[in-house]
């Protein structure tokens, strides 16, 4: 039962995110006079507010929605091979029928093959770079400050999405599902797999460099045998005292 819930969590959370991407781009290009940058800010805000909630209501069971976040949850032994697996499914399934409510919710055909090509060194750097920041972002809270995962992963998507030159897709389940809809958030399937590959070592490199950085650093004996003795010397003290009471 709780594998069942986390896995309705990774694909209602991941739902929600696709169809929040793709509808607030076909509603900002169908209201942006031909202003491209009207439809991008509409598409960063909505994200970022709406990533920002979702994981905030899922989060206390499942809240990767991204498999490269489950991809590090893999190789820091969190979950098993098998939960793995059926983490990406859930994903990627969940992405796909968000893509698909939003098409239809704009009376647009549910799928519609992209044609928008997003191809290139400047491209795959970007979603290189993009997902590298985002396992950053996700690593450093969780080791430092886990209660603001929520907003400052919600932030960093939000100006991702303006910095880099793939628009931040930083996420394979989000680049297949986004081939399922010819707007502007959609990507040329043939394109597909290479972003995947670009986000697939943008978070592998990523994970390794903060296992390494945010590693806690080990004491020094001298310190740990001085820190005892002071415990141990309050402790003494604090039977004194409550023996003298």
């Amino acid at each position: 039962m709780k594998l069942l819930k986390t896995l309705t969590c990774e694909f209602l959370g991941t739902a929600f995110l696709l169809a929040t991407v793709v509808g607030s781009g076909i509603l900002g290009n169908n209201i942006d006079s031909g202003n491209v940058a009207v439809t991008v800010l509409a598409i960063s805000l909505a994200t970022g507010c709406v990533l920002s909630a979702l994981i905030v209501t899922f989060g206390g069971i499942s809240a990767h929605f991204n498999p490269i976040v489950t991809l590090t949850a893999l190789f820091e032994k969190t979950i098993s091979i098998r939960d793995a697996v059926l983490y990406f499914v859930a994903q990627i399934c969940g992405a796909s029928l968000g893509v698909i409510a939003a098409n239809v919710m704009f009376d647009l055909p549910a799928v519609v093959m992209s044609q928008h090509a997003r191809t290139g060194t400047g491209q795959w750097l970007g979603e290189f770079i993009a997902t590298f920041g985002l396992i950053c972002v996700i690593q450093g809270c969780a080791r430092f400050r886990p209660t603001a995962i929520p907003f400052t992963v919600a932030a960093y998507v939000c100006g991702a999405i303006w910095f880099t030159s793939s628009t931040c897709f930083a996420n394979p389940a989000v680049t297949i599902s986004r081939a399922l809809t010819d707007t502007i958030t959609g990507i040329r399937l043939a394109d597909v797999g290479s972003f995947i590959l670009a986000q697939c070592a943008g978070g592998v490199s990523a994970w390794l460099i903060c296992a390494w950085l945010f590693k806690p650093e080990a004491q020094p004996a001298a310190d740990t045998d001085r820190e005892l003795l002071d415990a141990l010397k309050n402790e003494i003290e604090r039977r004194k005292l409550s023996s003298n009471s």
